[in-house]
This record gives structure tokens, sequence and C-alpha cells, in this order.
């Protein structure tokens, strides 16, 4: 193996974000439903980028439903919606999206669902089960406790057609099952790992801590005072509520920022929300995101199976609680063994390069469906498995 990337083959790799139609103009096999028409929330980020590497490596497209804000369809839809949560008709259910009909057949469709109210979209998509041998859903965020609630449970009544389900929630898959009686599986987060790696284009981390969306208030106090000391550079979230001009853009941007982190702070998900998540601790996507882009990641790893299975490594995520050191004298600490701090980049670079990048994830619903993966998606494996050796050889400082 080499110690330096071919960078011809880094393009390649790159360039296979093309349009599914110029992949030998073969007609698309799959149909992705995105809701990114719909919505620009943007925790809605990781999802976006899924469908996208779908089509890249796949002969998919994207069904995108758009809004439809005039007066007759607001009024139709707040009475339909009354009526159908009040006599559980879950067909009369309605979204804000305008009406699709699909025409053209294909092997598989593919929902990308963040939250269970996206399922009422199903009923203005019509001859989504006619045109379509196989059906998968994919719902990000979907708490147990939350399927015991009726209006849910009416929303998950419009999934009995779909063939799989599989969620990011491994401990919601036994209730979806139950709800829905449709097979239910646990299937983590992906990220696209070639665009999240710092190698070979190294980058200087020059911000020391990175902390997005949900904080722990004793943490982040620490971490300000230590940033107004001018002992460090803390980068963190000063607006609420924020919607995305651009996912893309917005995408682009949060991988800077990681790849010019030192340390990424990573908590499970939900962690402050104990109302919602009823105590259910799951595996959120910030964890796939640092670990990617090499950072060293700080916080409360969940207490769950899904965690141990998929971050296995020494040294993943360094827990921080009550009982264990202050962030203050964790940072010390690392500082003070710059080498330790190398190996922990590098093994989250190559964990993530083998095993978290989005083409496993849609491989392994490929296989359940009775797919064959394309020889894009084979070509990416190799590329992956070859970068992995090559930051594992390689000397160079990803401090």
């Amino acid at each position: 193996m080499h110690n330096s990337v071919n960078m011809t083959n880094w393009n390649d790799i790159d360039n296979l974000t093309i349009k599914t139609r110029d992949q030998g103009r073969q007609q698309p096999r799959i149909l992705v439903m995105s809701m990114r028409g719909l919505y620009s929330e943007a925790f809605r980020s990781a999802e976006y980028e899924f469908e996208d590497i779908i089509c890249n490596f796949d002969h998919a497209e994207l069904m995108t439903p758009t809004p439809n804000v005039s007066l007759p369809n607001s009024v139709k839809k707040k009475i339909f919606n009354y009526v159908g949560l009040n006599l559980k008709k879950s067909h009369l259910l309605k979204s804000h999206c305008h009406d699709l009909e699909i025409n053209q057949e294909y092997d598989l469709f593919f929902f990308v669902c963040q939250h269970f109210w996206d399922l009422s979209c199903l009923n203005s998509i019509h001859k989504w089960r006619d045109k379509c041998k196989k059906a998968v859903l994919w719902i990000d965020e979907i708490w147990f406790k939350e399927l015991k609630d009726n209006k849910t449970k009416l929303c998950f009544d419009l999934v009995k057609e779909f063939d799989y389900i599989f969620t990011t929630q491994s401990g919601s898959v036994e209730g979806i099952s139950r709800v829905t009686k449709c097979p239910a599986y646990s299937l983590p987060y992906g990220v696209d790992t070639i665009k999240f790696c710092p190698y070979p284009q190294i980058v200087k981390r020059n911000i020391d801590v990175y902390s997005i969306g949900r904080r722990s208030v004793s943490i982040h106090q620490d971490l300000l005072e230590l940033s107004k000391s001018k002992k460090l550079f803390y980068v963190y979230d000063t607006l609420k509520g924020l919607n995305m001009c651009d996912y893309q853009e917005h995408r682009h941007l949060y991988i800077q920022m990681i790849q010019h982190s030192r340390y990424f702070i990573a908590h499970k998900a939900k962690f402050d929300a104990h109302k919602q998540t009823g105590g259910q601790e799951e595996l959120g996507s910030r964890f796939f995101e640092g670990a990617a882009a090499g950072a060293v990641m700080i916080g409360t790893p969940p207490e769950c199976e899904a965690f141990q299975r998929h971050f296995d490594w020494s040294d993943a995520v360094i827990p921080i609680s009550g009982n264990s050191p202050s962030i203050r004298d964790i940072i010390q600490e690392l500082d003070a063994h710059p080498q330790k701090a190398i190996a922990i980049r590098k093994n989250n670079i190559i964990n993530s390069l083998l095993r978290h990048d989005w083409v496993y994830r849609w491989e392994a619903i490929l296989e359940k469906v009775g797919l064959n993966i394309t020889p894009a998606m084979n070509k990416r494996k190799l590329y992956l498995s070859n970068l992995a050796t090559l930051v594992a050889d390689s000397q160079i400082d990803l401090s």
C-alpha cells in the first residue's frame, strides 16, 4: 500500500456525486422520497445527505413534495386532520404538500422520514405502492414512549403497506413492529466519511472546542469561562431554532468546523428531554460526524447496546459526568499528551471509514430487500478501505 493518496482516485470518488442519469443513463430503480422541499431545519441535514449519496452511487431519483400554502388547502388540511384524528381515520390525514402521482415503475420506494407526522405526506403521494415492488421506511427519531400516543399510532397506520422499517432508535424497534405489524430493524446513522475525512487535505485545528445543538449547562459554563480568559477558542450556538438557507452549504460549513476543531462535544440523543424520551438512551448523529472528521469527542455517550457495538474502540468518546474529571481537566490532560490525542483521532477516522459510511447502511437495506449493490458502491467501498489504510500508515500530524 502506498503512503500517499493518489489524488486522481480521490477526485474520481468525489465525482461519484453526479446525477443518476449520467451513470450510463440507466433507468432509475430506486425512488427516494425526501422532505427537503417542505422542511429546512438544520437537524434534517444528515438525512438529506443520505438521500443525495444514495442517488450518487445507486440508480435512484428524488421525489420532493412541495408546500401547498393556498388558503383552500390550508382550510382543507385543518378540517381533514381534525376529522381524521377524532375518528381515527389515517387516510384522512393531510400534510401541507401538493399531491403527486407516481407513473413510473421502481424496484424500491424509500421514504426518509424524520418525525412521525412526516408520514401524513403519504396520503398525497398517489400510486406509490402500486408502482414500487418494495417499500422501505427509514424513520429517524421515534421514541418508544411516543408509540403509545394515539396521534403517533394513527400516523403509523399509514406505513402498514411497507415491507420493512428501519430506525436509528434501537430501543423503539420492538414497539414499531408491534404497532405497524411490519418487520422493523435498528440501523444507526451514517455519514459521508469521504467528505468528513480530514485526510489527505490536512487542515490546522484552530478551534479548540466545538459544540452544536443541545448542551450541558455546566459543561458550557466551564468552557465559556475558559474562552473568556482567552485560554481556548470555544465555538457554540448563540441562536435557537435555526433553519438552513441551503442544506448543502450548511453541511459543508459544518464539516469544515469539525475538521478544524480539536475537541467536539457529543451527548446522547435528547439527553435533556426526559419527558419526551422517557429515559430511553439512543445514539445520535453527532458521534458519527465527530468521529469521521477526526475530532476528539468529549461528552455523555448513551448507555445502550448500539453505542457499545458501533463505537467499541478505545477512547471513541471521552466520558464526562458528575463523577469524572471536569472538562477543564480532561482537555488539560489530553493537551499534555498530544500523541494520545493523535491516536484517538486516527482511530476515529479509520473506524468511521470502515464502518460508518452511508454506503454500508444502504448496502444493509438493499440486502434486506433482495437488491444487488451497484458497481459505484463497490468502488466506493474499495476507496474507503484504501483510504483507511493510508490514514493508519501515515505519519502525518492529525492534531
